[in-house]
């Protein structure tokens, strides 16, 4: 007679056998993510003579070489130290350095076979998404964290009071050393480096965008450093209500203007606070990553016709970009 006592049957609301449970499908893409990218992550050091030097990370982007990391992490240097994730220091040439963005590319004898990452489109990411953080926090080297996307388009001023635009802000948990590092989707492409954490808040850290760091890239290589113009505003991107969009003929998102600076071009066409740019020059922003890429050196002097939302109305400025100018990298700020 069949006892109930001792059945093996599982408990009511367990899943079925060959069920997996949602932590092992957590666990499963994070710990895929840190396998496939981990060995593309290294620890960029540099030293000056007489003042504190940079301690941060870095990932391989393309494998005859080429490294990305933050440029407060070169910190105004044009050699730094790599310490690879299989072994093993080699010495690294700056290319190229933008404050700007917080970036930096450099170029490294690497070994034969090295491991390199992909850089995602960043406008894949939706806030929710789920993004691992790979790095060398406070010296502990190959530290994988997760977190989700938190929110996406953010204008970050940093301590040396620079603005970053475009940037991820993610929950994954980041520590000075971390600076440099890839933010990595899912799919175990690179949608950020990660930039900043605040001091004494938990859950907000922040990275540049993928789609940010390609731009910025394709400008090192082509003339080895970023010239370009700008509005003088800080900006993130915002969603558009349909309704709007389709009333003003915008697309889904915009710019929204956060701030506009004393004498700078935007505030002398006549830009507010919260005026939201849909396109420049005819060409359609859907966000802040955009606005950059358009505002490249040929406009530098020229008058561009800034098309933007006030009040649910569409109007254009015509607004006179100037170059803008580049700031001094930041000596030794911590990851």
């Amino acid at each position: 007679m069949f006892d109930a006592t001792h059945s093996t049957a599982p408990p009511e609301g367990a899943p079925e056998a060959g069920d997996e449970a949602p932590l092992d499908a957590y666990s499963r893409v994070v710990s895929a993510v840190a396998d496939q990218v981990g060995p593309a992550v290294v620890r960029v050091e540099s030293r000056r003579p007489g003042r504190r030097g940079g301690l941060g990370s870095g990932v391989v982007i393309a494998g005859d070489g080429l490294v990305l990391t933050n440029s407060h992490v070169v910190a105004g240097t044009r050699r730094v130290r790599l310490g690879m994730a299989e072994g093993g220091d080699t010495d690294a040439e700056v290319l190229g350095d933008d404050p700007a963005t917080d970036l930096a590319l450099l170029r490294a004898e690497l070994p034969r076979g090295a491991v390199a990452a992909v850089l995602e489109d960043s406008k894949v990411l939706k806030r929710g998404h789920l993004v691992v953080g790979i790095g060398n926090p406070l010296g502990f080297e190959s530290t994988v964290t997760a977190g989700i996307v938190s929110a996406l388009g953010r204008s970050l001023r940093s301590q040396s009071g620079r603005l970053i635009d475009d940037v991820i802000q993610t929950d994954a948990a980041l520590n000075p050393g971390n600076s440099g590092g890839p933010l990595v989707a899912a799919s175990g492409r690179v949608v950020g480096i990660n930039t900043a954490m605040i001091a004494g808040a938990q859950g907000l850290a922040f990275a540049v965008s993928s789609n940010t760091a390609r731009f910025v890239i394709g400008e090192f290589i082509a003339h080895g450093r970023v010239r370009r113009a700008h509005l003088g505003i800080a900006a993130q991107t915002v969603p558009l209500a349909r309704r709007i969009a389709l009333a003003t003929q915008s697309g889904a998102h915009g710019v929204r203007v956060g701030e506009v600076m004393a004498g700078g071009p935007a505030e002398l066409a006549g830009l507010r606070v919260g005026d939201i740019i849909v396109a420049l020059d005819g060409i359609m922003v859907a966000g802040a990553d955009d606005l950059l890429r358009l505002l490249n050196a040929d406009r530098i002097g020229h008058a561009v016709q800034v098309s933007l939302l006030r009040d649910g109305r569409r109007m254009t400025r015509m607004v006179t970009a100037q170059e803008r100018v580049q700031p001094a990298s930041a000596s030794g700020s911590p990851g």
